[in-house]
Formats: structure tokens, sequence, C-alpha cells
């Protein structure tokens, strides 16, 4: 496993996972105004969230574009969340680029499971073989009133 900051470019456009250059406020407003599912999250709540995750930033120069976090065990599991790029960068195909990026990413092979919710992007998980649960009967969950 090489845990590092790692750096991909797509023409005018760079994924990054250097917590460093993370815009925590820009991420936060995203989440809070634009999200569905993180319209309740605090912003101390995302800092710690993106803190103990893998995060993947989205930049077109010095500005983000967009975002996803992974949680991880680095050796069986992980959970893909908060992905999403700015409205008036959509079309581009950022988001696909993001999703081949993270799937890619050497410190995320050989897991038995990746998991994600989604209400509306299940045509773009899709193309990265990502299913309904294969075997829905033996998973559990504990959630809060507000979860998504």
């Amino acid at each position: 496993m090489s845990i590092g900051n790692h750096e991909w470019q797509n023409g005018e456009y760079t994924i990054s996972t250097d917590h460093a250059s993370l815009q925590i406020d820009a991420i936060h407003k995203f989440l809070r105004e634009e999200s569905y599912w993180a319209k309740e999250r605090t912003k101390e709540q995302t800092a710690t969230a993106i803190k103990n995750s893998l995060p993947f930033g989205v930049y077109k120069g010095e500005n983000l574009v967009g975002f996803a976090r992974v949680v991880t065990d680095y050796g069986t599991f992980a959970y893909l969340g908060d992905v999403f790029i700015l409205e008036e960068f959509r079309g581009q195909g950022l988001s696909k680029w993001l999703m081949q990026v993270i799937i890619e990413h050497p410190d995320l092979q050989g897991f038995r499971r990746w998991i994600l919710a989604t209400k509306d992007a299940h045509a773009l998980y899709e193309k990265f073989e990502f299913t309904a649960l294969k075997f829905p009967d033996r998973w559990m969950e504990k959630t809060s009133p507000n979860a998504y």
C-alpha cells in the first residue's frame, strides 16, 4: 500500500488526494445547499468526515469543482460518499473521470466489497460495476431519523 498524496491531470483539470489542498468551506457549502444527503451536516461533521477518509478533490486551476471521499479499512471494504461535481462543470465527463480515478487508485484494490448510496446517479455508478445489493437480506442498518 502506498498511502500518500496522489495527483492526476486531465487537460485543465486536476484530481488530488491531498488533504491540505481541500477547500472545506466550498465542500461544506455544496453539501449543505445543493446535496439531498447532507443538508443538516455541520461544518465540523464535514471536516471530521473528510479528515477520516481518503478525499478526492477535483480542481480547475486552484478552484475546487468536485469532490468525493472513500471511507475504507484499505484491506477489504470501501464506502464511497459525498460525490459531486458543481453544476456549472457537469456534462464534461468529470464525474466519470473522478470515478475512474477512484476505482483505479492503487490503495483501493482487492476489496471484497464497495458500497454507496444514491438516489439519482445509478447510471453513473453502474458504469463502474456497482449494482443493487447482491444479498439485501444480509444487510442491516441503523439510521438517524433524517437519513437520506
